[in-house]
């Protein structure tokens, strides 16, 4: 069952289309989607076009923080791997076993990959960020590519 995040609004960035979803002037998800899951712009609004300027600044490698509220909308254990993956710092990695440790679940590191893939807020909680323990890239809801190219940018703007 999908959840609701709230209204929906369509962006077409530098990496492809986006949707973002928020509750009044929280952010609730934003999710990569293909063109014919876009329809139309939705309900943008002011709030809507200042998350979609600070991606763009993201990608272009001119912001690495971001300021925007956000609502976590998962089980307790998720919101905390969530929490966890906004600690990594821009530009590094860390493996589920390591966000594992640092959350106290030593041996929940699938737990951790299963909160990661569904991590509703792509890019600002950077579930991108996180990858094997022997350095491999696993998967990413946006694609492996799309993963590679965020850590690939980061890695240059760092």
């Amino acid at each position: 069952m999908k959840k609701n995040y709230g209204p929906k609004a369509w962006y077409l960035t530098r990496l492809g289309w986006i949707q973002l979803s928020r509750m009044d002037c929280v952010l609730t998800a934003i999710q990569f989607v293909k063109e014919n899951q876009v329809e139309g712009k939705g309900e943008r609004n002011h709030f809507t076009d200042e998350v979609y300027r600070q991606l763009e600044d993201y990608f272009i490698g001119q912001r690495q923080r971001f300021d925007i509220p956000l609502k976590l909308l998962g089980t307790p254990f998720q919101q905390k791997v969530w929490k966890a993956l906004c600690v990594i710092p821009y530009g590094e990695t860390r493996s589920y076993k390591q966000i594992a440790e640092f959350i106290n679940h030593p041996k929940a590191a699938r737990a951790i990959g299963s909160a990661n893939h569904n991590n509703p807020i792509a890019v600002i909680v950077p579930c991108h960020r996180v990858i094997g323990s022997n350095g491999s890239l696993t998967g990413y809801a946006g694609g492996l590519f799309l993963k590679t190219r965020l850590l690939k940018l980061e890695q240059e703007n760092k």
